[in-house]
This record gives C-alpha cells, structure tokens and sequence, in this order.
C-alpha cells in the first residue's frame, strides 16, 4: 500500500468517525422514544386518596396527604384515621382531582405497549423502564423489582383490561436508582385489590374501586373513578420527585414533579452532564471531519 492509498485510508476513517458520531445519538433518542411517559397528575398531585362515591376506613389508617370523594359525599374511619394533609368531601377540588384523574387515565391509553405480559404473574420479575399490558387482568404473587438503570426519573406504566390483584405479603421494590423512584403509574380497568400486608409502589387510577386490605401500604396514590375506595388499617404515601430549587427550572416530560419535604432542594443535573457530553462529541466531530478534508485533498494534490 502506498503512501496515498494509506492517507485516503485515514481519511476514511475520520470521516466514518464522524457518522458514527452524529449516527449514535439519533438511535439513542430512536430507542427512547420507545419508553414510557408520565402523565400530568394535575390536581391529584396533593392526594393520597380520592374516592367517587365514598371512602371507608377501619382501624388506624395514616394517609400523609389529602383525602378526597367526588361527587359522593360519605368519609367514614376517620377518625380514628389520621389524614396529614386536608379532606376534600365533594368540595371543587375534589371534582377537579377526579376530572384530573380521567386526563391521567386517558394519558396511559395513548401510550402503546412495550410489553405484552398478559396472562403473566409479576412476581418475580425484574423490569426496565416502558409501557407493560395485560389483555384482562394482572396478578402480584411475591416480589415485583423495577429496575431504574440509574436514573431517578423513570418511567413505569402498567395498562389492565380489567382487574389487578396482589397475593398476601407481595411487594414493589427498585434498584439502581440514585433516588427515590417517583414514576410508576397502574391504570386498572375495573377493581384493585391488595392483600394483607402488601408493600406497594405507584399511582392506581382504577376505573371502579380500590380496596386495601389490613396493613396493605401503598406508596403512591388509590384513586377510584366510579366507585369506593376501602382501606383497612394502611398507610399511604404520595410519590414525588425531585426538581432542582431553580423556580425558572422546568421539566417539559414531568410537569408534575415537586420537591420531596427531604430533599434539601438537591438538584439533579442530569441536562447539564447531557450537553457536556453532547459538545465535546460535536467538537471531536468537526476536527475528524477538518482532517479527512485536508488528507484527501492533499493526496488529491499528490497523485
């Protein structure tokens, strides 16, 4: 091989480096484009539990948000239940959380399947980030993992035809996360029910009814659409996320996101790492590109 024939080689080279380059972060977005979105909460936000025709507790159930029903006006168990947060009983906001709520609903709808895992038990599995569906019913017999491949904000929605149940003792958990999880959305064709003692994790839009069994934790939001939501002795945890303490900062994927009472307004800059990373690929980019123009027109020149 010659002396040109090894600088075209080289050139070559360089300029595949470049489309690479630019290639690699357009099927990275592709991918992306594949995952889950988290619906507006809107007014839900501030809730933990929203029922449309009553909501009846037993025993010491701890609701760390507000409690709401619309257009039903029947709360009963509390007390002895403890509500941190404010009781809506079919005031406007109340209406406007289950007006909200249909939105959220409506937003799981439009997002296509990833996932198809009809007639599957979730326990046991371990699951990235994306859109999962049942064709009628969905199961949790032990422990589900969801698994946030570093980063805080993903996303998880859950699409049943009809009901979702939980075995005695079944639980959510997460891993490889930096922080709290705070983005996992179930839309429940009819009823939920978790058993005894259930640890879960997400925001359950049920179209009829929520029913809590004793001791059943939920770390999220039970929101029933055309019917009660019954709890038993449960505590009840809003999600949330974190957003840096920039008022002018937004979120354009999660409107919904607030600081956690924890958080200490630590922000997450995961934008600014992004276009970090995204200049320094642009500038290696343009000097590749400049060095397989010169050769070539050097050995243009040469021959």
């Amino acid at each position: 091989m010659n002396k040109n024939s090894k600088m075209r080689s080289l050139a070559v080279l360089l300029i595949l480096f470049v489309v690479v380059a630019l290639i690699g972060p357009s099927i990275d977005v592709s991918a992306r484009s594949l995952a889950a979105t988290a619906p507006y909460l809107g007014t839900l936000l501030s809730f933990t539990v929203l029922g449309h025709e009553t909501v009846t507790s037993t025993g010491n159930t701890i609701l760390n948000g507000d409690l709401g029903v619309s257009p039903g006006s029947s709360i009963v168990g509390f007390p002895p239940g403890i509500v941190n947060g404010v009781t809506h009983n079919a005031d406007g906001v109340a209406a406007q959380a289950q007006i909200d709520a249909v939105t959220v609903s409506a937003g799981m709808t439009s997002q296509a399947c990833d996932f198809d895992l009809t007639g599957q038990d979730l326990g046991g599995m371990t699951l990235i980030p994306g859109v999962y569906c049942f064709d009628t019913s969905a199961d949790l017999t032990g422990q589900l993992t969801l698994d946030a491949a570093g980063d805080p904000y993903a996303v998880w929605v859950f699409k049943m035809g009809s009901t979702l149940t939980t075995a005695s003792g079944s639980s959510v958990t997460y891993i490889n996360s930096p922080e709290p999880i705070c983005n996992v959305f179930w839309q429940v064709g009819s009823s939920a029910t978790f058993g005894t003692t259930t640890e879960f994790m997400g925001n359950v839009i049920a179209l009829a009814s929520v029913t809590m069994n004793t001791e059943a934790n939920l770390l999220g939001r039970a929101v029933a659409q055309t019917g009660a939501v019954t709890l038993d002795d449960n505590t009840i945890t809003p999600l949330f996320c974190y957003v840096a303490p920039n008022p002018t900062a937004t979120n354009t994927l999660l409107p919904n996101v607030t600081a956690l009472p924890d958080s200490g307004g630590a922000p997450l800059n995961q934008t600014g790492g992004s276009s970090w990373v995204l200049g320094m690929i642009g500038l290696l980019c343009a000097i590749a590109l400049i060095f397989g123009v010169l050769i070539f027109r050097r050995t243009e020149r040469t021959k």
